[in-house]
């Protein structure tokens, strides 16, 4: 059975950084593609960033130069570097793996979830 378990959120002033890892109970961080998702109150899921298993990265305009993904096959692993936080990334932050999909943005595509790790970020 597959699991995905988020840690590293926390609370920080903007300006600061948080790293998120997202542990997988299985070899699914080197056969599948993964992403990062956030979600705040009383708005929808939205794709934050996501890297193939060829190790291709892409991200949302609102955080690329400020979040790298990354992921350690060995340790089945996939990390959020996030840097330069801003009040807007709070948000419920959630690591997915999807056997391929058509389109990364949409969080139908992707066939496991973690439960999700929350970042807050004052000003």
């Amino acid at each position: 059975q597959v699991q995905l378990v988020e840690s590293g959120g926390g609370s920080v002033q903007a300006g600061g950084s948080l790293t998120l890892s997202c542990a997988a109970s299985v070899y699914i961080v080197s056969t599948y593609s993964m992403a990062w998702f956030h979600q705040a109150p009383g708005k929808e899921r939205e794709w934050v960033a996501s890297i193939k298993r060829d190790g291709i990265t892409s991200y949302a305009d609102s955080v690329k130069g400020r979040f790298t993904i990354s992921k350690d096959n060995a340790k089945n692993t996939l990390y959020l570097q996030m840097n330069s936080l801003k009040p807007e990334d709070t948000a419920m932050y959630y690591c997915a793996a999807a056997a391929g999909w058509l389109n990364p943005l949409a969080p139908h595509e992707y066939n496991y979830w973690g439960q999700g790790t929350q970042v807050t970020v004052s000003s």
